[in-house]
């Protein structure tokens, strides 16, 4: 089983965020999964154009690092995304990841697949943070476990006290991947999501045949 954490603040290592991801990462460690973290920062993202290209193939005109990205994303068995709050938002870096991520939302390329998502403030916006971050993984198709905000006021260091709790969620994701995860609200928005783009999938069948059985073989398309 394989973990993978998508962190975005451009402290990278420095972050209190990341430190708050990793101890995610240690309790399903614990639990046996492997883990792994991406720095945002580190990589090459360009910024989406809405050119639009990707409809016909699913493949980006820009040459940078998300395609591979997304590459361990599908690999991985479950998602944790983490970001700071910058102005009551996630950081830049992350947003222009999230746009980039366009038609895997559009054909729910992660489906079947679980998450949670992690924030850090000084003092506000974290628990608003969490519950946009854990939107995109519904846009994504992915079934959240939960999430944890924290305001440290200023103090980095109280990032450990959220240690247990940190841990005992990367222990629910584990427990997610390996029995399952019901939550009857969150089916209703995947379901609904999964009619709003059904739309798209139909009519780009003939340039998307792979994407398009796909969705007939899950029973999206009848």
């Amino acid at each position: 089983m394989r973990i993978l954490a998508i962190h975005g603040s451009p402290r990278t290592i420095r972050s209190t965020t990341r430190r708050l991801a990793n101890f995610v990462l240690e309790g399903a460690a614990d639990a046996g999964a492997a883990t792994e973290i991406i720095d945002l920062a580190d990589y090459r993202i360009i910024p989406c154009t809405a050119c639009e290209a990707c409809i016909l193939n699913g493949i980006c005109v820009n040459d940078d690092d998300v395609p591979a990205i997304i590459s361990r994303m599908k690999e991985a068995d479950a998602l944790v995304f983490g970001s700071p709050v910058y102005i009551d938002n996630i950081t830049g870096q992350m947003k222009i990841f999230f746009d980039r991520l366009a038609d895997a939302i559009h054909y729910q390329q992660f489906s079947g697949k679980y998450g949670c998502s992690v924030a850090t403030t000084a003092e506000s916006g974290s628990a608003e943070v969490v519950a946009y971050l854990n939107h995109v993984l519904n846009y994504l198709g992915v079934v959240c476990v939960g999430g944890i905000g924290i305001a440290t006021e200023g103090q980095s260091a109280k990032v450990e006290e959220y240690e247990p709790a940190a841990r005992a969620l990367g222990k629910k994701l584990v427990d997610a991947v390996r029995e399952g995860y019901i939550d009857p609200a969150q089916d209703a928005t995947l379901s609904d999501n999964r009619a709003y783009f059904k739309n798209i999938v139909e009519v780009n069948k003939d340039l998307r045949i792979a994407d398009y059985d796909r969705w007939v073989r899950m029973g999206w398309i009848k």
